[in-house]
């Protein structure tokens, strides 16, 4: 499995604006999670310095079954490697492995108002949908937020759905700063402008999610075959008609998730989709169209998690380099963040 990239000692640059992304080891990675992030991710990694974390803190915000959550920890992490992320250009690492994290959202909490947090509406609907709230429910933008500033992150890849916790991440920053001094970099979202929200094939309606990965149809997984690939794509919804073309169409929703789809594979532009499909017979034309680019492009990815899973030694030894640099960066923050507050550091530190 060891490549020379990925023998190669990783360096940090200084000089390069950091980006900060994570994602929690929760249900089947699919094709959403790729269009939407780990695409833009691998194709941006030389651009800037990046963090890409492993977020199983944020994973037991909620119940989950131990040994399925340290298996998924484990297999999201492969498939980051799989994608193409380099760790000559990114850190990749599990948030449990650096403590930090944790330290940090603790003294970001003597900050936060517990107002901010009641308003998220992430929060809000799944408070409304459970018997009994967690705390650490509540508290999940606040870690998010430590995540984030102790790299002083100046980019944070998200989808819609997550924008308002970097704007209270924005917050918690500024009233940091305000109350002890210039402490963090102040954050931005950055939303990806094509393939930013795969929806669902079986419901266009609705995000792309691992939520309902297990729903037959309604996603296509990194790691199905093409035969896998290509009967979910054939079972897409669309509607009755059979022009295809992008719309904000309701009624023609379907069609425009399959374009979309497309398009952020293949990187053409609006007028070039259009042309590629001028000889197209219907819907059957598309969708077999959409599905011959999704396994062109999955199916090296498939291969290559399935070397690096196997590797296990060799994935433990990426993961620790990843938590080691993620680990230089954000310890002499939080030691700065702790002289800030007034708390007093072991001597030598």
């Amino acid at each position: 499995m060891q490549t020379k990239e990925m023998t190669e000692p990783a360096k940090t640059n200084t000089t390069k604006q950091r980006v900060f992304s994570g994602f929690q080891p929760s249900g089947e990675l699919h094709l959403g999670n790729y269009l939407g992030a780990f695409k833009g991710w691998a194709e941006r990694q030389a651009q800037k310095e990046n963090f890409f974390c492993i977020v199983d803190l944020h994973a037991i915000t909620v119940p989950q079954d131990p040994e399925e959550l340290r298996a998924r920890t484990r297999s999201h992490a492969a498939m980051l490697f799989a994608l193409g992320l380099d760790p000559s250009h990114c850190a990749i690492f599990v948030q449990s492995h650096v403590t930090a994290h944790a330290e940090a959202c603790w003294i970001l909490n003597c900050v936060t108002p517990l107002g901010w947090l009641e308003r998220m509406t992430q929060y809000k609907d799944k408070a409304t949908a459970q018997d009994s709230v967690l705390t650490g429910l509540l508290d999940y933008p606040v870690l998010m937020t430590a995540d984030i500033v102790l790299y002083d992150a100046h980019e944070v890849p998200v989808g819609d759905d997550q924008k308002q916790h970097v704007e209270l991440a924005r917050d918690i920053a500024q009233r940091f700063n305000h109350l002890y001094g210039e402490t963090f970099v102040v954050p931005e979202p950055v939303i990806p402008e094509t393939g930013a929200r795969v929806m669902g094939l079986n419901d266009p309606t609705v995000k792309m999610s691992k939520t309902f990965s297990d729903v037959r149809g309604h996603a296509v997984g990194m790691l199905d075959n093409p035969k896998e690939i290509e009967r979910s794509i054939k079972r897409a919804v669309t509607d009755s008609g059979s022009d295809i073309v992008f719309s904000n169409d309701p009624a023609k929703a379907g069609v425009d998730n399959l374009l979309r789809i497309y398009q952020s594979i293949v990187g053409k532009s609006d007028n070039e989709v259009k042309a590629d499909f001028a000889d197209a017979r219907g819907y059957g034309d598309l969708k077999a169209r959409v599905a011959e680019v999704v396994i062109d492009e999955l199916s090296p990815i498939r291969e290559r998690y399935r070397e690096i899973a196997e590797d296990t030694d060799e994935l433990d030894r990426l993961l620790a380099r990843g938590a080691d640099r993620a680990r230089a960066v954000s310890e002499p923050k939080l030691d700065e963040v702790k002289r800030r507050v007034g708390l007093v550091l072991p001597k030598g530190r």
